[in-house]
């Protein structure tokens, strides 16, 4: 009987442990307690502005932001995406898709794509296009934001008019005393770069971000997709729309990577509303 019962408790205790190992994601508040993906839903609902901060290889968080789009869609009759992973200069692309004036295959060659746009961020738009979400680009282009790494935030001024509709307008205030701005100059500390440069391409991009969205938090639910170093810790774009809107109502989520998902590590605490941990060896798509 004991050596039955024995062998009953090793079963049980495999089986849990091989479940814990094979686990695609868990959910945890911003003290470390856990909490379901459906929770987190409801509650993103309630609130203006969704900041979903993603790793963005991670193939797991991009289905888990589209879970939350669908789940928004919903619950609101007025939900926008918007995403680092598009340029602004890429909008009037975004529309004419939208708008069925652009097939799948002209669209994708006329735009800017990132290298993981077809596996990790094209059903994102696809479901919004098919369903009659906004869309909105919220990036600073690319060449402007490598110009202010090689020659600063006053460089901008230097450029046209049509060229100053893609970012806030000047002078942009970068405050970098802040604790993610000073752990950029330490990371970078060494490197032979101007770190005081990079942390300005860094601020023009959170400022961007942060003034894509101005125009859309009023009665709807924005859902922003950003890597999770743009509004972790409440800085980078959130940092900027607070400044400028300090009454919206703003959640964050964190993802993050680790081996053990029983129990959030103690560093990724407070980072965010909700932290996502996903293992370590979970797909990535690049």
């Amino acid at each position: 009987m004991i050596k039955c019962f024995l062998a009953a408790l090793i079963f049980s205790f495999s089986l849990s442990n091989s479940h814990s190992q094979t686990q695609a994601f868990k959910v945890f508040n911003k003290e470390g307690n856990e909490v379901s993906f459906e929770s987190l839903a409801q509650i993103a609902g309630q609130h203006e502005l969704i900041f979903f901060g993603e790793l963005h290889n991670n193939s797991i968080a991009h289905w888990l932001q589209l879970r939350l789009l669908k789940d928004l869609h919903l619950q609101k009759k007025s939900v926008i995406l918007a995403g680092e992973f598009f340029e602004r200069d890429d909008q009037l692309n975004i529309e004419e898709w939208f708008a069925g004036k652009m097939t799948d295959k002209t669209f994708e060659a006329e735009s800017k794509l990132w290298n993981n746009y077809l596996t990790d961020y094209k059903p994102l738009m696809v479901y919004a296009k098919d369903n009659s979400i906004p869309f909105f680009a919220s990036n600073i282009p690319r060449k402007y934001a490598s110009l202010v790494s090689k020659e600063g935030l006053s460089a901008l001024e230097t450029l046209s008019l049509e060229a100053k509709k893609y970012f806030p307008p000047l002078p942009i205030e970068v405050d970098k005393t802040l604790p993610g701005y000073v752990g950029m100059k330490d990371m970078m500390h060494g490197s032979g770069m101007n770190v005081d440069l990079m942390v300005e391409a860094q601020a023009v991009k959170d400022a961007t971000m942060a003034y894509s969205l101005f125009g859309h938090l009023k009665g709807n639910t924005v859902l922003h997709i950003n890597g999770s170093y743009h509004s972790n810790n409440y800085e980078g774009i959130v940092w900027y729309v607070r400044k400028e809107y300090p009454d919206t109502s703003i959640m964050t989520i964190n993802t993050v990577e680790q081996e053990d998902l029983q129990t959030l590590e103690e560093k990724s605490k407070n980072t965010a509303d909700f932290i996502i941990v996903i293992p370590t060896d979970g797909p990535k798509s690049y």
